[in-house]
């Protein structure tokens, strides 16, 4: 008997859009199948709670919200592959979550909080930042598909194209975040800030290489294993103390690097287009 429901991964159907194979004889999924999507759907959560307290003036605890947006989009990829539960489902899920927590969201929270004295001019640069996300994330589906074709294994695995998405949204939010650590921003600086939003939408939609740090934790050194774990706790501890003061830090920090990465990337690339030296 065929349940009310559609299936989680929907069977290939026929030209005529026939199921070819029978549901009942379809095995049932596993827990760990589901979990992965489950921590996306609470990232998802997270980033439209986000909205609801900028509406309420609490944002404060709209960039919280962001930034436990942003943990839980870290980690739904890494239970996908630790559990080797990775799926179309999950990839398409994952990118239309990322566009309404890190495109959207931020867009709706900075036009709430001070682009709106700007009136149309901030909603202008809202929807601007929230269609560069989209192009964004619609280009990297696509480069993902091209990469997973080819199977190759290179070192440009190691850089994104343009700023990524959860960093994007806290790069733009480095307004809010100096205003709530002490920095006197009022409706003066709404111009300043429109044309840091224009320019961070911009650099997601770029071509900029940047550090992907994807495989960070595939091998740590067995020495440096304590240390890291004892790092981790005092960041939570500091983020839990200090989250407006460790989250500016951090998207500081990252801003910084930015050069970095540009310079690594080229040296990287130069190196690779050397012809390769023969022995005479």
């Amino acid at each position: 008997m065929v349940g009310p429901f559609q299936p989680l991964e929907p069977d290939d159907k026929d030209g005529l859009g026939r199921n070819l194979v029978d549901p009942v004889q379809k095995r049932p999924i596993s827990l760990r199948a589901i979990l992965p999507n489950m921590v996306t759907l609470l990232a998802l959560c997270a980033g439209l709670t986000s909205i609801r307290l900028a509406m309420e003036g609490r944002f404060e605890f709209a960039i919280f919200a962001m930034v436990l947006a942003a943990v839980l989009d870290g980690l739904d990829g890494r239970v996908a592959r630790l559990l080797k539960s990775s799926s179309k489902l999950g990839a398409e899920l994952d990118s239309l979550t990322d566009f309404v927590n890190f495109g959207v969201a931020p867009g709706m929270i900075l036009y709430l909080w001070l682009l709106h004295d700007l009136r149309s001019l901030g909603w202008i640069a809202a929807l601007i930042f929230a269609i560069c996300m989209a192009l964004r994330l619609a280009r990297f589906n696509v480069a993902n598909a091209l990469k997973s074709k080819r199977k190759t294994d290179d070192w440009r695995d190691n850089y994104f194209t343009g700023v990524p998405a959860p960093a994007g949204a806290m790069c733009v939010l480095l307004p809010l975040s100096l205003q709530k650590i002490g920095v006197p921003i009022d409706t003066d600086w709404a111009i300043p800030i429109l044309i840091y939003v224009l320019v961070i939408g911009f650099l997601v939609v770029s071509t900029v290489p940047t550090f992907s740090g994807k495989k960070l934790g595939s091998g740590i050194p067995r020495d440096f294993a304590l240390p890291l774990m004892v790092g981790l706790v005092l960041w939570a501890a500091l983020l839990a103390s200090y989250p407006f003061s460790v989250v500016t830090i951090m998207t500081l920090i990252y801003l910084g690097f930015l050069p970095v990465g540009i310079r690594s990337f080229r040296k990287k690339m130069a190196t690779a287009q050397q012809p390769p030296s023969s022995d005479e």
